[in-house]
């Protein structure tokens, strides 16, 4: 008896067209796997509280941002220095008691090294400043005043730091317990700044 031998190429292609169409969804699911995880990333929250870049000028710039598990008025802070022109980068951290609002960069001594002021406002809504000034490749810390044992009397927070005209001034009510129905007075208090040392006055209430 003879046997026909079986021609065996149509069953060969079709193999080979599986395994291809195989490789192929497997490509396409490591695809998408990579395409979801980047994704992911994309949508993660930010973890900073507070983040803000501060342009001193072409070149140098100061990033502020915050951190903290757990309690919002605790935790720290980080400055970030980059001066791309000189090449030089440095950074300072601090532990901070307050969540920060604002931060912002001054000379308000124009000696040609840039201050910054980093708003902090706590539990009892009430505001304070940490300033650091940066010379001599390092952040100086210079202290800010508090108020006199007077205005701590009727003080009760509600604070607003203003920048006018380059001043830098700071206002919040005096309350009155003893007569709830008399509208609180507004107390201005202007601030300079010479030798790395703050000077107070009491001035009449700034007009928008």
């Amino acid at each position: 008896m003879k046997y026909k031998l079986l021609d065996l190429r149509p069953f060969l292609l079709a193999g080979y067209l599986l395994f291809m169409l195989s490789c192929g969804q497997e490509k396409t699911s490591d695809q998408n796997t990579i395409n979801s995880t980047t994704t992911e990333v994309k949508k993660q929250v930010n973890p900073f509280p507070f983040y803000k870049d501060i342009s001193v000028r072409p070149g140098l710039n100061f990033e502020v941002l915050s951190w903290g598990k757990g309690v919002d008025s605790l935790g720290g802070y980080l400055i970030l220095m980059s001066d791309s022109a000189r090449n030089d980068f440095k950074s300072f951290s601090n532990e901070r008691k307050g969540i920060i609002t604002d931060a912002w960069n001054m000379d308000l001594d124009n000696d040609g090294n840039p201050e910054l002021y980093i708003e902090l406002l706590n539990e009892q809504d009430q505001l304070d400043l940490n300033v650091f000034e940066y010379s001599r490749n390092s952040f100086q810390k210079i202290t800010f005043p508090g108020l006199s044992s007077r205005m701590k009397k009727n003080y009760a927070g509600k604070d607003k730091f203003t920048i006018k005209n380059g001043e830098l001034y700071r206002s919040f009510p005096m309350v009155k317990p003893e007569d709830s129905t008399q509208k609180a007075s507004v107390i201005t208090l202007q601030y300079k700044l010479s030798g790395n040392s703050f000077s107070v006055d009491e001035v009449e209430e700034l007009n928008d």
